[in-house]
C-alpha cells in the first residue's frame, strides 16, 4: 500500500477546507497520514479518509511560533523517517511557503513530494504546482491531489465531510428546530462587537428562531453575554465533534469568518457569513453549502490579513443591520427561499456559485448537502 502524508498545519478552518484533497489522495488506496499543527489536530480527528494523524508545530507557519531547535526538528525529521512514506503533499495558504517542509522530508527520505509553489523549488519539489486565478481553498488544494494524479470518485460531491456518526448532542440542544449564532473568531479583525452580536441574537429570538450561542471554553464570557435571556448559552460545553453536532442538526449557523463556520459547512448546514474582508471571501468563505455572505467586502481593511481591526468602531461588521442577518436567516431555513443580493451581501448557491443574484435552497440540496 502506498504510504502519503498530506500535510496542512495551521488552524481547524483550514484543515476542515483540505478535506477534498484528503479524500482524493484517500480514493486512491493510499493510506494517508494527516500532519497538522496543534490548533488544527482535532479538526484533523474529523476528517474522512484519514489513517493516520501526525502533530508536529511549524515555527514559519503557527501564529505562536517555538523557536527553531536541530533538537525540535531534528525529532521531526527522525519520527517521518520511521514512518517511510512513499510520497508527501505539503497543502498551503497563498502567503505560506511549503519549502522549509518540503527540506525537512527532504532530509527525512521521503521521495516524492508536491506542493503550490511561487519560489524556485530546487530539488525540494518534484511537483511544483501552479494555481491560476483566486479559487475557492478548498478547490486549490484539491487541484494538488489532481496534479499529483489523484481525483475524487464521480459519486463524492466535492464539498467539505465529517466523519459520521457525530455525538448524540440532544440533551444540550433539546427538542425543535434552532439556528446557531456563533460570535467569536480566531482573531479580533475576524469577529463583530459582543454588543452587536446580542443585538443581533435579540433580533432573530423576537423573529421567532430558536436560538443556541456556542463558543470554546475561554469564550464562555462572551457567549453569556450575548445569549443574554434571548438564548441558550452552550460555550465551553462542547468538544468539537459535539460542537459539529450541534451545528449538523441546525437549521442555519450564522458565524464570522473562523473555524466553526467551516465546521457548519463540513456538516451540511446552510451559512450566514459575517466576513470581514481582511482576507479575501472568494477564497475563505464557506464552501459547498448555501450561504449569504455579509459585511462590508470594500472596507478600508480589504486585503491587509490584518488580526487587529485597523479601523475605529470595525464599521465591517458592526455597520451590519440585524434585521438583514433575520432576513438571511429565514430565507436559508426555508426550502426554496430567495435572498436577493444587495450592496454588501453576496449569496451563493449549494456549489458556491453566483446564480443571477440570489440562492435557492430545495429540499433535494439539502439532502445532498448533509
Amino acid at each position: 500500500m502506498t504510504r502519503v502524508l498530506v500535510a496542512r498545519q495551521d488552524n481547524l478552518g483550514d484543515v476542515l477546507l483540505a478535506g477534498p484533497c484528503v479524500r482524493a489522495v484517500a480514493a486512491s488506496g493510499a493510506e494517508v497520514t494527516l500532519l497538522t499543527g496543534p490548533h488544527g489536530r482535532p479538526a484533523g480527528e474529523l476528517l474522512p479518509g484519514v489513517a493516520d494523524l501526525l502533530t508536529w508545530t511549524a515555527p514559519w507557519i503557527d501564529p505562536d511560533p517555538p523557536p527553531v531547535t536541530a533538537e525540535d526538528t531534528g525529532a521531526f525529521v527522525s519520527l517521518i523517517r520511521s514512518k517511510s512514506f512513499d510520497r508527501a503533499l505539503i497543502l498551503t495558504s497563498f502567503h505560506q511557503s511549503p519549502l522549509p517542509l518540503a527540506l525537512l522530508l527532504r532530509q527525512a527520505g521521503v521521495p516524492w513530494i508536491g506542493a503550490i509553489s511561487e519560489d524556485y523549488p530546487g530539488s525540494l519539489l518534484d511537483l511544483r504546482h501552479h494555481v491560476d486565478g483566486d479559487p475557492p481553498e478548498p478547490v486549490r488544494m484539491l487541484s494538488l491531489a489532481e496534479a499529483a494524479g489523484f481525483s475524487l470518485p464521480p459519486d463524492d460531491h466535492g464539498a467539505l465531510a465529517l466523519r459520521r456518526p457525530l455525538p448524540n448532542t440532544s440533551r444540550l440542544t433539546g427538542g425543535g428546530a434552532y439556528i446557531v449564532v456563533h460570535p467569536a473568531a480566531s482573531v479580533p479583525a475576524r469577529q463583530p462587537s459582543a454588543a452587536w452580536s446580542r443585538e443581533t441574537v435579540r433580533a432573530l429570538a423576537a423573529d421567532g428562531h430558536r436560538v443556541l450561542v456556542t463558543g470554546a471554553p475561554s469564550e464562555r464570557a462572551l457567549t453569556q453575554e450575548v445569549a443574554g435571556t434571548s438564548a441558550v448559552n452552550l460555550g465551553g460545553r462542547t468538544s468539537l465533534a459535539e460542537l459539529a453536532a450541534v451545528l449538523s442538526g441546525a437549521r442555519v449557523v450564522v458565524a464570522p469568518n473562523t473555524g466553526p463556520a467551516h465546521l457548519a459547512a463540513a456538516a451540511g448546514t446552510p451559512v450566514v457569513s459575517l466576513f470581514a474582508p481582511v482576507v479575501p471571501q472568494e477564497r475563505w468563505a464557506p464552501y459547498g453549502v448555501p450561504t449569504v455572505v455579509l459585511g462590508d467586502q470594500h472596507a478600508p481593511c480589504r486585503a491587509s490579513r490584518a488580526r487587529v481591526c485597523p479601523v475605529p468602531g470595525h464599521p465591517c461588521l458592526d455597520t451590519i443591520d440585524p434585521a438583514d442577518v433575520c432576513r438571511a436567516v429565514t430565507a436559508l431555513a426555508l426550502p426554496g427561499a430567495v435572498v436577493p443580493e444587495s450592496a454588501e451581501m453576496t449569496v451563493t448557491s449549494g456549489t458556491s456559485s453566483r446564480a443571477g443574484g440570489f440562492a435557492t435552497r430545495t429540499p433535494e440540496k439539502q439532502a445532498q448537502s448533509r
